[in-house]
């Protein structure tokens, strides 16, 4: 990738950004997921195959005049409950046709969704939604970009789903897998039966990449990934929530608490919350991550428990521990990357991770990056993350074994 063209798509997509911030308020305010009947499950949704497209439109990607073709595409999907759910993603065709060899790539891509509502989903935000929830999906318009520039058609789902079940990799899993299907088949994109197909996600969104790549070949063996990338890589889920209580990102702690609470009601989490505990179990019922960073700076979690040492407790840890990446070793290529100064997830997890993979015979690249900070590696190191995916979907062998760099 030539710098010249990077840093010109990067200032495009720092003009996209500030638009879609901006534009949204000269014009009528579009539906939540919530009151938007197009989300709504179709009768008999049980009757369809997952990955199935039950309902699409089009948009115009953040309600602007952008010279890409997009649309929304609602499709069938099952949860870590195993039921049926009617999924939403974005799917985007950039203009030109497609000049490289076999068929167009389909990426993947996995915004952090973080969230415990559908106002934060990424198909709101890139539909034009004016929230600040939108803010994550924002975050990660210089890659889409990137990713658009380079010719490649791109999917991103909402893989938490309609109940928005932060950390639940079933789900999220599944949410991926059933997206890519969607999209493969979805007519408008023209992809050929050779086009590649990759996965990529950073933070929240590496979670829900890499619980579709340790799925895929039991769910979705119909669904060949030519390789993944993902990095600040959420491994050791009580780890990463013990080290911003009390900091100036406890609110992540507390998007922590609250979906593990909600999405198992089953494993006690509820009965060690106190008073002020399940009222904000309800009263942040549909917050996004950026909101409770906002609002719980320096919080505690202790504050809102029954008992001494939460995030410590064998029930927290257990609940947590059903979530945690690693209890299947992916058989697609992968390339991993975390900062060894990440201020939001310790790096000990990811280096755990890579050790589990590596050891159950996964073909992978890892990279520990000295760039410091969570999102100023998720800048940096994005070279290197598409230059993979890049690779592969020009059909260059990924090197087999482990390789750390």
């Amino acid at each position: 990738m030539r710098g010249g063209s990077w840093r010109w798509g990067f200032l495009l997509a720092v003009v996209i950004a500030l638009a879609a911030a901006v534009a949204p308020l000269a014009r009528p305010q579009i539906p939540v997921p919530d009151a938007d009947p197009f989300y709504a499950p179709p009768e008999g949704l049980a009757h369809f195959a997952n990955g199935t497209v039950l309902d699409s439109r089009p948009i115009a990607v953040f309600g602007l005049p952008l010279p890409v073709a997009a649309w929304q595409v609602q499709y069938r999907s099952t949860d870590s409950l195993g039921q049926p759910v009617a999924d939403m993603a974005t799917v985007m065709l950039p203009p030109g046709p497609w000049t490289g060899a076999g068929g167009r790539p389909l990426l993947s891509y996995q915004v952090a969704e973080d969230s415990l509502g559908t106002r934060c989903a990424p198909s709101y935000a890139l539909r034009g939604g004016r929230d600040f929830g939108i803010v994550n999906t924002l975050l990660d318009v210089p890659f889409l970009t990137e990713t658009l520039r380079r010719g490649w058609a791109v999917v991103v789902s909402d893989y938490e789903g309609p109940q928005s079940r932060f950390f639940d990799g079933v789900t999220s899993g599944r949410g991926v897998l059933d997206g890519i299907r969607a999209a493969r088949d979805f007519a408008p994109l023209g992809l050929a039966p050779d086009s590649p197909i990759g996965a990529w996600g950073y933070s929240g969104g590496a979670f829900a990449t890499l619980w579709a790549a340790q799925l895929r070949a039991t769910y979705a063996p119909d669904v060949w990934l030519s390789g993944v990338s993902s990095g600040g890589v959420p491994a050791n889920i009580p780890a990463i929530a013990r080290g911003v209580d009390g900091e100036l990102q406890a609110g992540l702690g507390l998007l922590i608490l609250l979906s593990l609470t909600r999405n198992d009601p089953g494993s006690g989490l509820v009965e060690l919350l106190n008073d002020r505990g399940r009222d904000a179990l309800v009263r942040e019922s549909e917050s996004c991550g950026a909101d409770l960073v906002v609002r719980y700076l320096f919080a505690r979690m202790d504050d809102y428990a029954s008992v001494p040492n939460l995030l410590s407790h064998p029930v927290f840890e257990a609940t947590a521990a059903a979530q945690e990446l690693g209890g299947a070793i992916p058989d697609v290529p992968l390339y991993l990357y975390h900062s060894t100064g990440d201020d939001v997830i310790p790096v000990a997890g990811f280096t755990a991770l890579r050790d589990r993979y590596c050891a159950g015979g996964a073909s992978m690249i890892s990279l520990h990056s000295g760039v410091p900070g969570h999102n100023p590696a998720a800048l940096v190191e994005s070279f290197g993350a598409m230059n993979y995916l890049a690779d592969r979907f020009a059909g260059i062998p990924a090197p087999q074994g482990c390789t750390a760099r």
